[in-house]
């Protein structure tokens, strides 16, 4: 039996699942018409400010199964309405990956962290997404159940189509988003520059996750958010990178590809130009730093 939780607000439907297939058969129920919300901490805005007003708004926030973070088979799997305020503290992430912890912290102000979630921050597509870069630069995955209860994996580089425009098609829902848990040898770093210390959207961030040997970078991923519609791994610099050892002259050329990799708009955070100056002297920092301190990861 259903034990959805229904509540009318003005010309809204407001509808509290409290498990999976409950869930499920609300989005077939009402495909087209249901928006999915956890923190709200993005829809509540759009609706006061009349930019959005959906049919039904699904809120998943008592849904058990979709707030978790525990290991698995060598994986690190989260669940979507984790918040940022618990990713931020969890012992795992501190110890898998603590450069996403790092960006968790980052996200708006304490009272935004504790209800932000991931599966948001990931699902709303924002450019400048916190968590989207060290994501990407974990080889990140993320879950999606249909409508009809079907589920499907997508790499997360894949996930992001265009300017908040996702693989998310109508009534799919992100459950969980995976990554592999790093190797000992790897070393992570990420830095959001912003315009005030706290509380800030990103002008630009840079994720870096390295696997060397030695001096030689065996394998890397590189990602960026707030340079390009989407967040975006940088495929052609991480090729650079691999089988080569990294020194001051490849650093350089690394950042230079990176410039040109990137297409950064100007609004009122920044012009394209400071844009790209600061993503491209993030990256230089981060892979040396990355390289100092291979053997654990940078926060």
């Amino acid at each position: 039996m259903r034990k959805t939780k229904t509540k009318t607000v003005t010309s809204t439907t407001y509808l509290r699942p409290t498990d999976l297939n409950d869930l499920q058969q609300i989005m077939a129920e009402h495909q087209g018409r249901a928006a999915v919300v956890a923190g709200a901490t993005d829809m509540i805005p759009q609706m006061r400010a009349g930019r959005t007003l959906p049919a039904v708004l699904v809120d998943l926030c008592e849904i058990a199964e979709l707030s978790f973070i525990r290991e698995e088979h060598g994986s690190i799997a989260i669940g979507a309405t984790t918040t940022m305020a618990k990713l931020a503290s969890s012992p795992i992430i501190a110890s898998g990956s603590p450069f996403l912890a790092t960006a968790a912290r980052q996200v708006g102000h304490p009272q935004t962290r504790n209800r932000a979630t991931i599966g948001g921050n990931l699902a709303n597509a924002s450019p400048s997404a916190d968590t989207a870069p060290p994501l990407l630069a974990l080889g990140a995955a993320v879950q999606i159940m249909s409508p009809d209860g079907a589920i499907r994996d997508v790499p997360l580089h894949q996930f992001f189509h265009s300017y908040r425009v996702t693989d998310l098609g109508e009534g799919d829902v992100l459950t969980r988003i995976t990554f592999p848990r790093p190797p000992d040898g790897a070393a992570g770093r990420f830095t959001k520059i912003g315009l005030r210390s706290a509380s800030s959207i990103s002008v630009a961030s840079v994720a870096v996750m390295l696997e060397m040997e030695e001096t030689t970078c065996r394998t890397a991923r590189v990602a960026a958010g707030s340079v390009a519609p989407i967040p975006m791994r940088v495929f052609r610099v991480e090729e650079l990178l691999e089988g080569h050892e990294i020194g001051e002259t490849l650093v350089e050329e690394c950042s230079e590809l990176l410039r040109a990799e990137i297409s950064p708009i100007s609004d009122v955070r920044g012009s394209d130009k400071y844009r790209s100056y600061v993503a491209s002297a993030v990256l230089k920092r981060q892979i040396e730093m990355a390289v100092a301190d291979r053997r654990t990861f940078g926060a």
